[in-house]
C-alpha cells in the first residue's frame, strides 16, 4: 500500500488553481477599466458617484473573480470543478476551504468600508433664498479707504438681513475670507449659502464706482451685474439699487417694502464709517479719533441718527480715560448725543443699546439698561453688538455664565475686539483662566492698544504665573502688585507712593485693587469708599473683580454693594 501522499501546503493550493494569475489579470483589468472610465466620466460631466460606483463594483468583483478561480479550473474540455491535481495531492479539506472563503469576504469588507466614500452624512444643502456678502475689494488708490469698502459691504449685509425671506451669512463669516484666494464655489461651499455677492469699490474726491455682482454659487454663472458710477451723494440710493436688484435676480417675494437706507450727506456717512471703525478699536487713540470724525459728522448732518448714536457710545468708552473733560461732563455729552439719536429715528435699535449702556455703566440702573438691551436687540436680533449687550448686563450684574454664551453667539455673527474683551472678564470672573487668557490675547492681537494686556497681565497673577505678570504689568499700580505678590513688599509700597505723589488725581479705585489683590481689606474698603465719593470711576463691574475676593466675607462687602445697588446680584450668586 503506497504511503498517503501529505495535502498541499495553502500556498501550493492557491498556485495549483491560478489564483495568483486571476488576481493579476483582474487588478491589471480593473485600473485600464478606470481610467477608460475616468476619461469618459470627465468629458461627458458625469456626477461623483458614477466612478464610486464602477470602483466599488470592481472591489466586489475581485473577491467573485477568487471564487470563480477557487472553485473551477479552465481546461481543453471547458470550466470544470477543480479536483485534486494530476500527482494526486488532495486539496484542501472543506473545512479549510470554507475558512478561506470567509476570510476572503472579511477582507472585501474591510477594503469596502476603507475606500467607501467616508460615510459621514452629506453636508447641509444650502437653501435657495441664503446669500452671503463678501467684503468688496478695496481699489482706490489710498489704502486708508479701506474702511469704506468695509463700511460700505457691512452696510449692505445690513440692509440684505433686514429682509426677512434672506437668510444672510454672518459678517464675521463672510469677511473672514477678504484677501482669500478661493474660488466663489468653495466659499460658497463652506458658508453653506446659495448665492455669493461680491464687489469692488473705487472712490476718487466725490466720485465712486461700485462693481457689483451676484453669482449662483454650484455653478458659477453671473445671475446680475452691475456698475455704478455715481456721485458719493447717491451712496445710499446705490445701496438700494443693489439690494433690490439682489431680491429681484433671487426672485423672492417681499411680504413688506423694499430694504431701505437711513440716509445722511454723504460726508457725514463716510466720517460715521471712520467714527465707527475706530470705536471699536476700543483704545484712547482710536477713541479719540472717533470722537473727532463723529462730531464732524453731526455738524454736517445733523439729522443723522446712527452718527449721534456712535459719538454717544463714544463718549461713554472715554469719559473717565480723557483729560479733555470730567466723568460728570462725559456722562452728559452722551446723554445729549442719545437723546437726540432716539428722537430722531425712534426705530433705530442701536440707539437704545447706547441708552442702556448709559443706564447700566453710569448711572447704576441695571434693571433699565438690561430692558434698553432686550427691546434692542427686539428690533434687530441678528445684530452681534445688541446681541452682546445682553451678555455685557449679564456681565455686570454676576451672571458669568449667560455672559459666556451671549458674548460667543455674538462672536459667531462677527469679530469684533470688544466682545473678547467681554468675554474673558467673564471667563476670568467664573475662574476660567485659560479661557481667560486666550480671549485677552486675541483681543490684544485685534486691538493693540485695547485693555487687553491689562487684564492679560491680572489672569497671568490669578494663575500664579508671576514673571509673566511682571512682563505684562506696564508702568502703572500692576507693577506694584506684581512686586508685592514676587514678596517684593517695600519695593512695592514705593512703587505705590511715587504713583499717588506724581498725580494729581488719585485713582482710588485702583489703589482699591491693590490692597485687595494684598489682602488689606481695611485700606480696600477705605480707597472703595474713595472712588465713590470722587466719582471717578464708577465700579461697575465689580461682581467681575478677581481683586476683591479676599474681602467678600468681610462684612463691609455687602454694605459696599449696598450703595451700589447690586446686593440683590451678589445674593443671587452666592445663595448659600
Amino acid at each position: 500500500m503506497d504511503a498517503e501522499k501529505p495535502a498541499l501546503s495553502f500556498f501550493d493550493e492557491l498556485t495549483r488553481r491560478k489564483v495568483f494569475r486571476v488576481v493579476a489579470a483582474y487588478v491589471v483589468g480593473a485600473w485600464v477599466l478606470v481610467q477608460v472610465a475616468d476619461l469618459v466620466a470627465d468629458n461627458f460631466n458625469a456626477p461623483d458617484w458614477v466612478m464610486q460606483m464602477i470602483i466599488t463594483l470592481l472591489v466586489v468583483g475581485l473577491p467573485i473573480s477568487l471564487i470563480l478561480s477557487w472553485v473551477f479550473d479552465i481546461t481543453p474540455d471547458g470550466i470544470v470543478r477543480a479536483q485534486e491535481d494530476d500527482t494526486g495531492n488532495p486539496a484542501l479539506s472543506t473545512t479549510q476551504t470554507y475558512s478561506l472563503l470567509g476570510g476572503m469576504f472579511v477582507a472585501v469588507a474591510v477594503i469596502l468600508y476603507l475606500i467607501w466614500p467616508q460615510t459621514s452624512p452629506p453636508p447641509p444643502t444650502a437653501v435657495d433664498n441664503s446669500i452671503a456678502v463678501l467684503p468688496f475689494v478695496n481699489m482706490s488708490s489710498d489704502e486708508e479707504q479701506e474702511y469704506f469698502s468695509d463700511g460700505l459691504s457691512e452696510e449692505l449685509l445690513n440692509l440684505l438681513a433686514g429682509i426677512p425671506e434672506l437668510s444672510v451669512a454672518a459678517r464675521t463669516s463672510s469677511f473672514s475670507f477678504k484677501d482669500k484666494d478661493l474660488e466663489i464655489t468653495e466659499i460658497a461651499s463652506r458658508l453653506k449659502v446659495a448665492h455669493i455677492l461680491e464687489g469692488s469699490v473705487r472712490k476718487y474726491g466725490n466720485q465712486m464706482r461700485i462693481t457689483a455682482q451676484l453669482i449662483r454659487a454650484d455653478n458659477g454663472y453671473h445671475l446680475w451685474s452691475e456698475t455704478y458710477d455715481r456721485q458719493l451723494d447717491n451712496v445710499f440710493q446705490t445701496q438700494e439699487d443693489i439690494a433690490n436688484a439682489v431680491v429681484e435676480a433671487m426672485r423672492i417675494t417681499l411680504l413688506g417694502e423694499a430694504p431701505k437706507s437711513r440716509r445722511a450727506d454723504p460726508r457725514a456717512y463716510q466720517l460715521f464709517l471712520e467714527g465707527r471703525y475706530l470705536r471699536r478699536q476700543i483704545g484712547i487713540d482710536s477713541l479719540l479719533g472717533a470722537l473727532e470724525a463723529l462730531k464732524q459728522a453731526v455738524q454736517i448732518d445733523p439729522s443723522y441718527a446712527p452718527a449721534w448714536a456712535e459719538m454717544a457710545d463714544t463718549y461713554f468708552w472715554i469719559s473717565h480715560r480723557s483729560e479733555d473733560f470730567t466723568v460728570e461732563e462725559g456722562i452728559a455729552l452722551a446723554d445729549q448725543a442719545i437723546e437726540m439719536a432716539i428722537n430722531i429715528d425712534p426705530g433705530y435699535a442701536h440707539a437704545y443699546y447706547v441708552r442702556g449702556a448709559s443706564w447700566l455703566y453710569k448711572k447704576n440702573n441695571f434693571k433699565q439698561g438690561i430692558a434698553d438691551f432686550e427691546y434692542a436687540v427686539e428690533l434687530e436680533p441678528n445684530n452681534a453688538e445688541l446681541v452682546a449687550a445682553i451678555g455685557k448686563g449679564a456681565l455686570v450684574t454676576g451672571k458669568f455664565d449667560l455672559a459666556i454664551t451671549q458674548m460667543q453667539a455674538a462672536l459667531a455673527l462677527e469679530t469684533v475686539p470688544e466682545f473678547y474683551y467681554h468675554l474673558g472678564r467673564a471667563y476670568l470672573g467664573s475662574g476660567r483662566l485659560d479661557e481667560a487668557e486666550s480671549s485677552f490675547r486675541k483681543m490684544m492681537e485685534l486691538a493693540a492698544s485695547g485693555p487687553g494686556q491689562f487684564f492679560l497681565w491680572e489672569t497671568l497673577l490669578v494663575k500664579g504665573d508671576l514673571e509673566a505678570a511682571l512682563a505684562e504689568s506696564g508702568g502703572d499700580y500692576r507693577h506694584a502688585v506684581t512686586q508685592y505678590a514676587l514678596g517684593n513688599a517695600v519695593a512695592a509700597d514705593q512703587y505705590v507712593a511715587d504713583i499717588v505723589n506724581s498725580t494729581e488725581e488719585i485713582d482710588g479705585y485702583a489703589l482699591a485693587r491693590v490692597y485687595g489683590f494684598r489682602g488689606d481689606a481695611d485700606k480696600t474698603f477705605e480707597w472703595l469708599d474713595y472712588a465713590l465719593e470722587e466719582n471717578n470711576y464708577y465700579p461697575t463691574f465689580i461682581l467681575a473683580e478677581t481683586a476683591f475676593h479676599s474681602v467678600h466675607s468681610d462684612p463691609r462687602w455687602e454694605l459696599f454693594l449696598e450703595k451700589l445697588d447690586l446686593l440683590e446680584y451678589w445674593r443671587e450668586m452666592t445663595p448659600d
